[in-house]
């Protein structure tokens, strides 16, 4: 699921971010990391269930890699806010511009009557 979410770009990390919100941290399915199969049924592979130093070294490359993954996609989703904002102000001053047109065309129409 998370994997996925990894490859879904804006929208999985939004998706994943949801699901952590609404399962809560999930830290109570996993057990402890590289100690074998978790409690949510998954094994994680065979190097996870054997457990041991390699089990331990390959969850904690696991919990890097999606950390890695979320920061680039919350820089992502922070990039594209803030693209959105200058778009939006941009428009607002467009339309600013427009109103003060109309309201000297008004002006304009009062003198000439």
């Amino acid at each position: 699921m998370a994997a996925a979410a990894a490859r879904g770009g804006l929208r999985g990390a939004l998706v994943l971010q949801q699901q952590r919100w609404s399962s809560g941290s999930g830290a109570d399915q996993l057990g402890e990391l590289g100690k074998g199969a978790g409690k949510g049924g998954g094994g994680g592979g065979a190097i996870r269930e054997a457990g041991g130093a390699f089990g331990k070294k390959q969850a904690a490359e696991e919990e890097r890699y999606f950390r890695e993954k979320e920061r680039e996609q919350i820089s992502a989703l922070r990039k594209h806010h803030e693209e959105e904002i200058d778009h939006h102000q941009k428009e607002i001053e467009r339309l600013q511009k427009e109103i003060e047109r109309h309201k000297h065309k008004i002006k304009e129409l009062k003198h000439d009557n």
